[in-house]
C-alpha cells in the first residue's frame, strides 16, 4: 500500500465520520441504556466507555460508513413501515383464507423477478420485505434478480406489479 492509498481510505473514512459515528454512539448510548436501566454513576461511566470502545474498533475496522448507519432512511423509514404493517396483516389474512379453503386454493409458486433498487441497502429491505409478507419467501438474490417462493400464484402477479419494488426504491433515494 502506498502513502497515497494510505490518504485515500483515511478520506473515504472521514467523510462518513462524524455523522455515521454520532448516529452510532445514539444508537449504542439508548441500546445500552434500554437494556441496563441504570442511573448511578459508575454504571454510567462504564457503559460510556464502553461505547467508546466499540467505537474506536469499529473506526479501525472501517465499518462506519453508510450501509452500517443508513441515517438517510430516518425520515421516510416510519411510513414505509406503516405501509408495510398493512400488507403483512393483509397477507396473513390472506394466508388463513387459502387454509381454511384446503389444498385446491393454494397454487405454490417459484419465480424470478426484477429489482429496480440501486444500493445493496435497498435491495436487502426490498428482499426481507417479501420475507416478511407471509405466503412468500426471497429464496435468493443475484445482482438485480429476484427467486421468489409463494404460496398463491397471485402473490407473485401482485409482485410484478411493482409497489412493493418502488416504495423501497422511493425509501433508499
Amino acid at each position: 500500500m502506498t502513502m497515497n492509498d494510505d490518504k485515500s481510505t483515511f478520506e473515504e473514512r472521514a467523510k462518513y465520520l462524524p455523522s455515521h459515528t454520532l448516529s452510532l454512539s445514539v444508537t449504542l448510548s439508548l441500546f445500552w441504556w434500554i437494556n441496563s436501566n441504570y442511573g448511578n454513576l459508575l454504571l454510567l461511566s462504564l457503559g460510556a466507555s464502553s461505547i467508546l470502545l466499540v467505537i474506536y474498533i469499529a473506526y479501525r475496522m472501517n465499518v462506519i460508513d453508510h450501509e452500517s448507519q443508513p441515517i438517510h432512511l430516518s425520515i421516510k423509514i416510519p411510513g414505509y413501515l406503516l405501509w408495510l404493517t398493512k400488507e403483512i396483516v393483509l397477507a396473513n389474512i390472506s394466508v388463513v383464507k387459502h387454509i381454511w379453503l384446503g389444498n385446491s386454493s393454494i397454487s405454490p409458486t417459484l419465480e424470478t423477478i426484477d429489482a429496480s433498487q440501486h444500493t445493496d441497502l435497498g435491495k436487502v429491505i426490498y428482499a426481507n420485505s417479501i420475507t416478511l409478507t407471509p405466503g412468500t419467501v426471497t429464496v435468493d438474490l443475484v445482482d438485480d434478480r429476484m427467486t421468489i417462493h409463494s404460496l398463491i400464484k397471485e402473490n407473485i402477479d401482485t409482485l410484478k406489479a411493482g409497489e412493493m419494488d418502488s416504495r423501497v426504491t422511493e425509501l433508499e433515494k
